[in-house]
């Protein structure tokens, strides 16, 4: 997946701000364009794995040539950062982890006070790190 990113240029002294249009207040920068676009879906990442964590849905991308025709943007430079697919991914996997016995036992009873599942405890555990 990619999401249409508008570059403001940078100097020998400023860097490359990175802006997406379709992710609100997600930014990024870079020293040189390269190390920009690869900020920008390093950016993108984090900002998308944050509102499904927070329940907010996530904008699709918008077409290339619609933000390139935007007039707010004249004279930036325009790219796409990539965006793994997998961040949407919601299905269930089932998975094999081997723990000390009474790492498990502790596990198991911590979920039961919380009147949860041993799955569903690890994965709130894991989300809320």
């Amino acid at each position: 997946m990619r999401y249409p990113i508008v570059i403001e240029p940078g100097s020998e002294t400023t860097a490359f701000g990175v802006v997406f249009p379709d992710l609100p207040g997600c930014f990024s920068a870079g020293d040189t364009l390269d190390e920009a676009i690869k900020n920008a879906s390093e950016a993108a990442a984090l900002w998308i794995e944050d509102a499904l964590d927070q329940g907010v849905a996530v904008p699709p991308p918008s077409s290339f040539d619609a933000v390139r025709g935007n007039p707010e943007w004249k004279g930036w430079i325009f790219a796409l950062a990539d965006v793994d697919p997998m961040l949407f991914d919601t299905s269930a996997e089932r998975v094999n982890i081997t723990l000390p016995r009474r790492v498990l036992v502790r596990l198991d009873r911590r979920a039961k006070e919380e009147g949860e599942t041993r799955s569903g405890f690890i994965a709130r555990m894991a989300m809320s790190a």
